[in-house]
């Protein structure tokens, strides 16, 4: 099938200007039938407004979808990643990133549901989100046409598309007209913003992109206290009440917004060979992180642990790449579920002017031996005097080299 050739075509839409030019793009260019497809993944807008405008330009109600997804974002795609302590280039939580195959596998499903013949999106040609839309799209859809209007049509500037926009009637915000100072994606997980006011990585982020954290510096004078349960090593209660995991993490993001935590000013290598600056926000996510190293610090083993250390890097790297849905992130996540057995317990926080402190972690399957570590003679099997050997033993090959560079005089 040529792309010419397709009939109906399902197109991720958010039911903004950008995403509202495309839809009729499609219809003018390739005459075919348009699906509408809007997730709630707890980006804290109004989705009926996407519904309105879908039909007003000519979408048929049958052909509108919007779906709810916050918790099955949270529970199948943030939770997994979170058990891995994935964080891109050591730092990035990859809120943007553990999006995006969900929203590409919800397109393939109302495509087989209707028909549809190809999916499309409002990524543009320089960005991840089209790796991972269309990775996500092929992976489970091999025959789909994906069409990326930013990567076809000759609508390069502001005014050619806000003249496109007028010549076809479709809505204008007064906000729109003008140029965006910035780019905001965000989530039940993050926001991110990128762009314009953004691109110069030696200038300070203007306060006013900040949208989910308050300052640090404004943040209250006595710190919050709170605990988090785990159980196989996922949140599943604040301060003893057991939640589901999206208004978990809804609470941790209030907490982390009150508190100034979780602000990331980050200058990333994208998987399409440039660097990128941008400025996320991720304030339930930087708790949960540091709570879950927590409790997987007393019940995981060394060997689990420092084995999953070596592989997260690559874990992260797949996640923010796209290959959501490649058998190489499922082996890796079948390691890191089975390493989560027994993380299971709670983690005692204090949450303090952008910092996120462990004051105190417990388990009903602690490895922790206090019996072991204790300065005084234990209980336990433990002879001082094993030390010596133990450190000859390991020292045998350092001994046999400090010889030979003896022996050469170096």
């Amino acid at each position: 099938m040529t792309e010419k050739s397709v009939k109906k075509v399902v197109l991720a839409y958010s039911g903004g200007l950008d995403t509202s030019i495309i839809l009729k793009w499609l219809q003018t260019t390739y005459g075919c039938e348009v699906i509408t497809f809007t997730a709630d993944l707890g980006q804290g807008e109004e989705l009926g407004p996407a519904r309105d405008k879908a039909l007003l330009l000519g979408i048929k109600p049958g052909n509108i979808f919007i779906e709810d997804l916050r918790e099955e974002f949270v529970r199948d795609y943030v939770f997994p990643m979170f058990r891995a302590n994935a964080a891109y280039e050591g730092v990035y939580l990859l809120g943007t990133s553990i999006a995006r195959p969900l929203i590409g596998k919800k397109l393939i499903e109302i495509a087989e549901k209707l028909g549809a013949d190809a999916i499309s999106h409002g990524a543009t040609g320089k960005g991840n989100d089209q790796v991972r839309f269309e990775l996500t799209a092929y992976a489970l859809k091999p025959d789909v046409v994906v069409i990326a209007p930013w990567r076809e049509w000759d609508l390069r500037s502001r005014e050619q598309l806000l003249a496109f926009a007028e010549q076809h009637q479709i809505p204008i915000a007064k906000d729109k007209r003008g140029e965006a100072p910035f780019s905001v994606d965000a989530n039940l997980l993050h926001a991110s913003s990128e762009g314009k006011v953004l691109e110069d990585p030696a200038q300070e982020v203007p306060d006013y992109v900040y949208s989910r954290t308050i300052s640090p510096e404004d943040a209250p004078d006595k710190p919050t206290v709170i605990s988090i349960d785990f159980e196989t090593g996922d949140a599943c209660a604040i301060d003893g009440v057991k939640m589901s995991p999206a208004t978990l993490l809804a609470k941790l993001n209030e907490l982390g917004r009150d508190n100034g935590i979780g602000r990331l000013d980050l200058v990333e290598n994208r998987f399409v060979g440039m660097k990128s600056r941008g400025m996320y926000e991720t304030p339930g996510g930087t708790i949960l992180a540091v709570a879950h190293r927590a409790i997987e610090s007393i019940t995981l083993d060394r060997g689990a642990a420092h084995l999953k250390d070596q592989i997260m890097p690559q874990y992260a790297e797949l996640i923010y790449n796209g290959f959501w849905f490649s058998p190489e992130r499922e082996m890796l996540q079948a390691l890191i579920d089975k390493s989560q057995e027994f993380v299971a317990g709670q983690v005692r926080l204090r949450l303090y002017k952008g910092g996120v402190h462990v004051i105190g972690r417990s388990s009903p399957y602690s490895l922790y031996d206090q019996d072991l570590v204790t300065f005084e003679e234990g209980a336990v099997a433990y002879d001082h005097r094993d030390a010596a050997g133990f450190i000859k033993l390991n020292a045998l090959r350092l001994r046999t080299l400090g010889q030979r560079k003896k022996k050469l005089g170096l």
